[in-house]
């Protein structure tokens, strides 16, 4: 009688060719060691393995890959809060890429009219007709500035994270693979940086890198540049002990111990076979530090090193204009809003990818 499982199939026992019926406690496939045992794939069903013995014959199918099986999709399983995070973002990068580019204008963010200054939603001046979200102090369309000062909080903080994944990473993934004195060395360095406050770090390297106040302006460095570097060496060792840890997983791996076996390069060894691995956790983090970058770029302006006027930023929008809180409140809950939906999101976003690649966190 045919026994059936889902995926498996086991016929009746057959005779064996010879014509000699199974031995007892052979269970149909001859004696242990018989010659005649072999594995052979059935040649109209490549999905099928048939083993073959003296006494008979069992075949057993694959299971066919559905869905679960497979290697899950891009999209596939994320939760719709997901997706409001995601399309959050694109959101905030489409108005900010319409507005740098001038593709998609919502009026000039430098023109003044006096009749609307200060006026907007919840203020005591009232609303400004024609001008949805108010205007500032001197009459400046809020919509105009949100869009092109996303620009600037998103050129800053991703360019800051990507100084500090490629160094922190690099470095990170340089003292996880060699371990010993070059991690000792790199290790130490990372808690050095990580001992001094962030903003204080950052406050002392945006000084050195601009100067004074009083030659800020005429330093030949563009501001974004001088927060991109600033931020971005804030962030090197968090990445770098982030990448180190994972480093220090995966290089006692089966393969990467058969590549070293083999004599290739430690260089290879880190780009081809860790570099892969190690990128989700370096990547979940580096979604969560955007969103401190924004949070940090908002706080240097309102400090009074971040972006220069007259070019907006989220966070000299802030800083302008926050004296006026309880008369224009306007004017400061915006840019905040925006500020804390999109480190909303990102955070979020952190947690997904964190989540579907196993990012552990332990031994950072």
């Amino acid at each position: 009688m045919p026994c059936s499982i889902p995926g498996f199939v086991v016929p009746e026992r057959r005779p064996s060719p010879r014509g000699g019926a199974p031995g007892p406690g052979t269970g149909g496939f001859g004696g242990p060691g018989a010659p005649a045992d072999a594995i052979r794939r059935d040649e109209a069903d490549p999905s099928s393995l048939a083993f073959e013995g003296d006494a008979g014959l069992l075949q057993v199918d694959a299971v066919a890959a559905g869905p679960e099986g497979g290697r899950r999709r891009l999209g596939q399983g994320l939760n719709v809060t997901a997706w409001v995070a995601i399309a959050w973002m694109a959101f905030i990068v489409l108005i900010a890429v319409l507005a740098k580019t001038g593709l998609v204008t919502w009026g000039d963010p430098q023109n003044s009219i006096a009749s609307c200054a200060s006026k907007g939603p919840f203020a005591q001046g009232g609303s400004a007709p024609g001008h949805l979200l108010g205007c500032d102090s001197i009459g400046r369309d809020m919509i105009a500035r949100l869009a092109l000062g996303a620009w600037e909080s998103l050129l800053v903080s991703v360019g800051a994270i990507t100084v500090g994944f490629v160094i922190g990473g690099g470095l990170g993934i340089i003292a996880g693979y060699f371990g010993g004195f070059v991690d000792t060395v790199l290790s130490g360095m990372f808690n050095v940086l990580l001992s001094v406050p962030a903003i204080v770090l950052a406050l002392a390297l945006v000084a050195f890198l601009q100067g004074s106040p009083e030659n800020a302006a005429n330093s030949t460095l563009p501001d974004w540049f001088v927060l991109i570097l600033a931020i971005g060496i804030v962030s090197i060792p968090l990445v770098g002990r982030i990448s180190r840890a994972s480093a220090l997983s995966w290089s006692q791996r089966e393969f990467v111990l058969a590549a070293r076996a083999q004599g290739a390069k430690s260089g290879r060894i880190m780009i081809r076979e860790l570099l892969p691995n190690v990128a989700p956790a370096m990547f979940s983090i580096a979604l969560l530090g955007i969103a401190i970058a924004i949070v940090a770029e908002g706080t240097l302006a309102i400090l009074g090193v971040g972006v220069r006027p007259p070019t907006p930023s989220w966070g000299n929008i802030i800083a302008l204009d926050r004296g006026l809180l309880l008369t224009s409140p306007h004017i400061v809950f915006e840019p905040s809003i925006l500020i804390f939906l999109t480190a909303l999101a990102l955070n979020y976003l952190g947690d997904v990818v964190r989540t579907r690649f196993e990012v552990r966190e332990s031994g950072i």
